[in-house]
Order: C-alpha cells, then sequence, then structure tokens
C-alpha cells in the first residue's frame, strides 16, 4: 500500500508518494498549470500516478488560518478534496499543513538553493512534509494501539 501526499496551490500542486511500508515520503514532482481553475490535465496527471505507484489513500494539505479558522484557501482544498474522491475513488484526508511550505524555504534556504530551483521544488517538498507529518501520526497510532493492547493484555493476567 501507498499513500499520495499533495500540496494543492493556486497553479502547482506538489506530489509525494510514501514507501510500501509507510515509513517515509518521497518527492515525486510538481505538477503546473496555467491558470487556477483549469483542473483537467491536473487531475489527468495525479490518476496516472495514482495507478502507477499503486496508490490507496491521498492525504491532501488542508491550509488553516493560524488561528486555525478556514479561509478560503482551505475552502478550495476542500473543494479539490470532494473532487479527487470523485474522480479516483480514494479516500482523501485533510492534514493540517500550516507552515510547511515555510518550513520548505528554511530547508531550501539552508542548502543555499538558488531562487530558480526553489521555486520548482518548493511545492514538492512541502508534499513531503505534509506526507511524512501524516505518515508519522498513523506510526504513532499503531505504537499507542499497541501500548493499549499490551496494558490490556497485562491487566487479564
Amino acid at each position: 500500500m501507498r499513500i499520495m501526499g499533495l500540496d494543492y496551490g493556486s497553479v502547482t500542486v506538489g506530489v509525494a508518494i510514501s514507501d510500501e511500508l509507510l515509513i517515509t515520503a518521497q518527492g515525486i514532482e510538481t505538477i503546473r498549470r496555467k491558470k487556477e481553475n483549469q483542473l483537467r490535465q491536473t487531475f489527468q496527471r495525479i490518476e496516472e500516478l495514482v495507478k502507477e505507484y499503486g496508490v490507496e489513500q491521498i492525504v491532501l494539505g488542508y491550509p488553516k488560518n493560524l488561528n486555525n479558522s478556514i479561509g478560503e484557501r482551505a475552502q478550495k482544498s476542500e473543494e479539490f478534496a470532494e473532487d479527487l474522491r470523485r474522480r479516483t475513488g480514494l479516500p482523501v484526508a485533510l492534514w493540517d499543513e500550516r507552515l510547511t511550505t515555510v518550513a520548505a524555504h528554511r530547508v531550501l534556504d539552508q542548502g543555499a538553493v538558488k531562487l530558480e530551483k526553489k521555486m520548482q521544488v518548493v511545492d514538492k517538498l512541502a508534499a513531503v512534509f505534509i506526507l511524512q507529518g501524516y505518515l508519522d501520526y498513523l506510526a504513532n497510532q499503531k505504537a499507542l494501539e499497541a501500548a493499549r493492547a499490551a496494558q490490556e493484555g497485562n491487566e487479564n493476567e
């Protein structure tokens, strides 16, 4: 099983894919379009990547405001998530992505990446951060479940 992470922007979508063990996220590409509402080719490319990598779930960055409110970008992400569900038939989880793009810029700045190259990879790197955060959450949930089961087993002895 693999999970796809997406960073949905006004004219780009950063794409990351998990490994089969759901441990790490790798940046795959940045899908670009000329206008915000021209999504047909974007959806086609996502569908191709879903098939190519055997993706069974999608995690979409959810850009909430810092005060936890839902702004225009988050609403557009909700609409995009619904379109993804309908087009791919896959479950789509919204994942709080606050500051992932800022973090991606910082990583690229620390690596002294030139501005032109930075603009080409920042959305892909943000998708990696979104997906890795989700994968880490899943791993922590499994660890908590295992700890609870072990505790219940000890109590029953």
